[in-house]
């Protein structure tokens, strides 16, 4: 006989009592990255982050580098905590290679 014969209260075939559980699943919380302005990393150096971490086309790097100049900051994408973490310190880490005090930061949406 199929389930949908059934109601909540029926006896299942086998005796079990047929036990509906609802769980809630909740979205992970999206953070966003920003790139902050400096008077010593070169817009350059910001287009080619934003292409290699962000993953970003050519034409929404520089579009994106552009808020961070004349704004001071620039969203480079929003992602869950663990992914947003991971690009903040990737560009960090180039960053300091290079020579650059790039500041990107994160924050909860």
């Amino acid at each position: 006989m199929p389930l949908e014969n059934f109601n909540d209260n029926t006896d299942m075939p086998d005796g079990d009592e047929r036990v509906v559980v609802e769980k809630k699943i909740k979205e992970p919380s999206r953070y966003r990255v920003l790139l902050h302005n400096d008077d010593y990393t070169s817009m350059e150096f910001v287009v080619d982050i934003l292409r290699v971490v962000f993953h970003k086309t050519l034409e929404q790097a520089t579009a994106i580098m552009l808020l961070v100049h004349q704004h001071g900051v620039g969203q480079c994408g929003v992602y869950t905590k663990e992914v947003a973490e991971s690009r903040v310190a990737r560009v960090r880490q180039q960053a300091r290679q290079m020579g650059f005090p790039l500041k990107c930061t994160m924050e909860e949406v």
